[in-house]
């Protein structure tokens, strides 16, 4: 019989789970497993039990039903708390309360639910009253259970039992919760279980183990809500792993001054600088910190003095249990080889620990941490190039306000997540998610953040929150994502209905331009001028040992000078795709280009090419200047002609005159032009075979300009001439005589030769499976997957937005075959032709050029496949080279 529940605490060893930690992760989750793992090694955790991720598969497989052999394994796991507490579940006298937290393998921070203080009710109540002496205490709990269980589990309206909270308060002339005493409590309560009659249509459930078998059903069923297949999505968390639920006995920072709750870092996870980062409150529960509900204060003395703070720190309000916590920092530090983010409960002087986890950090903090912790010879350096998540370097390439640029400081908050944006102030995350789509750039500002924001901050460019600290939900996530993210601005006054944020007797609407610093905390009213980061320190320490094991090259998707001397200066070893049809459309050169699609014959196209030619020289020779001594993979015109023709009569007006024709003509010639599905039809080497002239003067300009630049700075570039969309080996074959009779009458002219290679852009299903016969002709390959991957699946790339979410959500594709290669159908012909093409010419050189050039995923692939090279946008080639470096890593072992 398959078991699915596993204890933990009070002395359990294992309890059957695996010893390999990733076996133990992928069956009880990322918190089960460490729970587990703390109370082995002899840490303070409250005993418990976790319900597995294949009791998750089973429970959506079965629909949403359980095995009686998982009532009863759930059974012997409240038995367990009770002999390790002395308490029983349920019993009016001393009652065991628990918790009911969810638990991925991933962290999914805020995502799913968690119910507290289960195994309230009205009798039970009163037990826990008499035995913790404190009545406000009790009677606060269940109010917050009532409230947590409506939310949670019978799903009803968590706006109905906040506006309650808030009445009463202010009835009393109450400013926070802690002012509350235990008649408020209790008439809340009353208030509370007439707001679930009125809602649910019964009453609020008094049976202890209905009250646990609805949590867990919860927890399960919240690993398919919204939020969490939006995070999943944007974070590649495979569906089908499924969320463990982890029952735990409760234990409690509410019970007074001696008590107190809190999330801690053992670094700095927005810098990290190894430091004690975090957050605590006395008399509270976890969720007042981690959910924005009261401002928490800070855990050090030193943080409390920095931020010019007045509440006392932990360190100084309780030094002795500080100094335990800190003896556990580090114990979990040196235990987990990495940063933890660690979330604590003190009950009545006595420190429990509730969960540890690898914390999420910013791109700048996980390089410090993975460089000093290399240096610290905590871990290897192979072992600190894996830590870093490539696509988090993202968050490094981004600019920042510029220090002498004027700022309008309209407030100041907690700066949560570091990093600048400009945008314009949104109030709900629909509406940024929305204005996003229309090409606005968006701040989101709330009161706080829930989970259900998940779509709109990643929409946004940046977050401000009224409430809530440093390690709040908005927190969180934000550093997650690499969004600039202000917290806890108390002076903020939003009203949601009008649209409408105030700060003293300033009025802002939705829609006005708003600035935020989440490195300082600043807001600032309008757009702050940037600057461009500088990418040194532990960036370049960890680059040069990522490129120490790198195998795969890095390029660059290039054709501006700019770019280039961007990604030269990024590490790019040369360009994989620069594409002319870019440079067509300068307004100096475009009346030219008009010209020659619209003459009639060979003769008026020679004439417009002509005028080309030497703008076209000069494209090529700043290009080659910037990328002197490394290969530039040159793609010949691609897009369909129609691409560039007029459509205003000022424009027809324009090319008549240059090429002194009608303009009647002209419109005439542009009809005839005309094609239903451009997007597979005259472009790409059948230009180049019906009108080889073009590709004439391309071929002419690129190798002038190569000698030029060869003759100036004495090294020569390594001019890579590709032909795009190929589908046999007849077209190249007939494309490179093109280029080869050019490069001979250049070098002529010029009296010197260069290096050269002619190849082609494999980007159709029949040139990948006649890849044999295309490399008789063809010097490299260079697989282009944006048009691979629409070609193979039929999917226009600019329409498929309108469906492919759904696809991922269903499962069809595991993720956007546009951003991450569709490895399965895509790469099984890049498999193919780079098979047959190497056999048919042993050494030929292999790259990809797509968008997928810069994905890591992608990326991983070319490595195990054997390419010679990714190429990616500048931006983006930190990001490649990282990638490739793991990509050889994980091939290794």
């Amino acid at each position: 019989m398959t078991q699915y529940v596993y204890r933990f605490g009070g002395g359990m060893d294992a309890d059957g789970a695996p010893s390999d930690k990733t076996e133990a992760r992928n069956l009880l989750g990322g918190k089960g497993a460490n729970l587990a793992e703390m109370a082995n090694i002899g840490l303070p955790v409250p005993p418990g039990f976790t319900i597995s991720t294949e009791m998750c598969t089973r429970y959506y497989a079965e629909g949403g039903q359980y095995p009686d052999s998982v009532r009863d394994e759930v059974a012997q796991g409240v038995a367990h708390i009770e002999s390790v507490t002395g308490k029983k579940f349920g019993d009016p006298a001393d009652p065991l309360l628990v918790s009911v937290r969810s638990g991925a393998r991933a962290s999914m921070p805020g995502m799913m639910d968690t119910v507290l203080n289960l195994g309230l009710n009205d009798e039970t109540v009163e037990g826990l009253a008499r035995t913790s002496g404190d009545e406000r205490f009790a009677w606060d709990s269940y109010r917050r259970f009532i409230q947590m269980y409506s939310d949670v589990v019978l799903e009803l309206d968590h706006d109905a039992f906040e506006e309650a909270l808030e009445i009463i308060k202010e009835d009393n002339g109450f400013f926070t919760d802690t002012e509350m005493e235990s008649q408020h409590w209790k008439a809340l309560v009353s208030e509370y279980k007439d707001l679930v009659v009125k809602l649910w249509g019964k009453p609020f459930p008094q049976d202890v183990n209905d009250q646990l078998w609805g949590a867990v059903s919860a927890v399960f069923g919240s690993w398919q809500a919204e939020r969490a297949k939006v995070y999943r999505r944007l974070n590649d968390i495979p569906s089908e792993w499924g969320t463990a639920v982890n029952v735990q006995a409760m234990v409690f920072g509410n019970m007074g001054e001696t008590s107190a709750t809190g999330v801690a870092f053992t670094r700095n996870p927005s810098t990290g600088e190894s430091l004690y980062y975090g957050e605590w409150l006395i008399n509270a529960q976890g969720e007042d910190v981690v959910a924005g509900i009261r401002t928490p204060q800070y855990l050090s003395k030193a943080a409390r003095e920095e931020a010019n703070a007045k509440p006392l720190s932990m360190e100084e309000a309780m030094p002795e249990t500080y100094k335990e916590l800190a003896a556990v920092f580090d114990l979990l530090e040196r235990h987990y080889r990495d940063m933890q983010d660690i979330e604590f409960t003190v009950e009545r002087g006595k420190l429990w620990m509730l969960q540890t986890r690898n914390g999420k950090r910013t791109a700048k903090a996980a390089l410090k941490i993975a460089v000093d912790m290399a240096h610290d010879g905590l871990i290897s350096e192979e072992e600190a190039v894996l830590r870093v998540d490539p696509m988090a370097l993202d968050q490094l390439l981004h600019p920042t306000l510029d220090p002498e640029a004027k700022r309008d400081v309209l407030t100041t908050g907690l700066p949560a997540s570091p990093g600048a944006a400009s945008g314009l102030i949104v109030f709900d995350s629909d509406t940024a998610e929305r204005r996003t789509e229309m090409g606005d750039d968006v701040i989101l500002v709330r009161v706080e953040t829930s989970p259900e924001d998940i779509h709109g901050m990643h929409a946004a460019k940046g977050i401000l929150t009224a409430r809530g600290g440093m390690t709040s939900h908005a927190a969180v996530v934000a550093r997650g994502m690499g969004r600039p993210c202000v917290s806890g601005a108390g002076t903020i006054s939003i009203n949601n209905e009008t649209k409408v944020m105030k700060v003293g007797d300033r009025e802002l609407r939705e829609g006005d331009m708003l600035t935020i610093d989440g490195s300082n905390g600043q807001v600032m009213v309008g757009r702050v001028a940037t600057i461009q980061p500088e990418l040194v320190g532990d960036f370049g320490v960890l680059m040069v040992w990522a490129d120490k094991v790198r195998r795969l090259g890095v390029r660059t998707n290039a054709e501006t000078p700019l770019d280039c001397q961007v990604a030269r200066d990024f590490g790019a070893e040369g360009i994989g795709l620069c594409r002319t049809e870019h440079m067509f459309f300068d307004s100096s050169r475009i009346t030219a280009v008009r010209q020659m699609i619209l003459a009639p014959d060979e003769k008026g196209r020679r004439t417009a090419l002509a005028k080309l030619l030497p703008e076209q020289r000069d494209d090529f020779r700043q290009i080659f200047e910037v990328m002197v001594g490394l290969p530039v993979t040159i793609r010949l015109l691609d897009p369909p002609l129609h691409e560039f023709l007029p459509h205003h009569q000022s424009e027809f007006e324009e090319v008549a005159k240059a090429a002194d024709v009608g303009v009647e003509t002209l419109k005439q010639r542009a009809n005839e032009l005309h094609e239903f599905n451009p997007m597979l039809g005259h472009r790409g080497c059948r230009l180049g075979v019906t009108y080889p002239e073009i590709y004439e003067m391309q071929a002419r300009a690129i190798f002038e300009a190569a000698c030029e630049v060869a003759e100036k700075s004495g090294e020569a570039p390594i001019p890579e001439v590709m032909i795009p969309l190929v589908a046999t080996a007849r077209e190249l074959q007939l494309m490179k005589d093109v280029v080869d009779r050019m490069a001979k009458e250049v070098f002529a002219e010029k009296g010197r030769e260069i290096e050269y290679l002619v190849g082609t852009m494999i980007e159709l299903p029949r040139a990948a499976l006649m890849a044999g016969e295309i490399a008789e002709h063809g010097e490299f390959f260079s697989f282009g997957t944006n048009d691979l991957t629409q070609t193979t699946l039929g999917v226009s790339r600019d329409d498929a937005g309108r469906f492919l979410t759904q696809y991922v959500d269903k499962g069809i594709f595991p993720r956007d075959p546009f951003v991450s290669l569709d490895i399965e159908g895509v790469g099984q012909l890049i498999e193919i032709a780079a098979e047959r093409g190497r056999a048919a010419r042993p050494g030929i050189k292999l790259g990809i050029c797509g968008e997928h050039g810069g994905d890591p995923a992608s990326i991983a692939f070319c490595e195990k496949t054997g390419l010679d090279y990714v190429s990616a946008s500048p931006y983006r080639v930190p990001i490649a080279r990282l990638a490739a470096a793991q990509a050889a890593l994980s091939k290794a072992d």
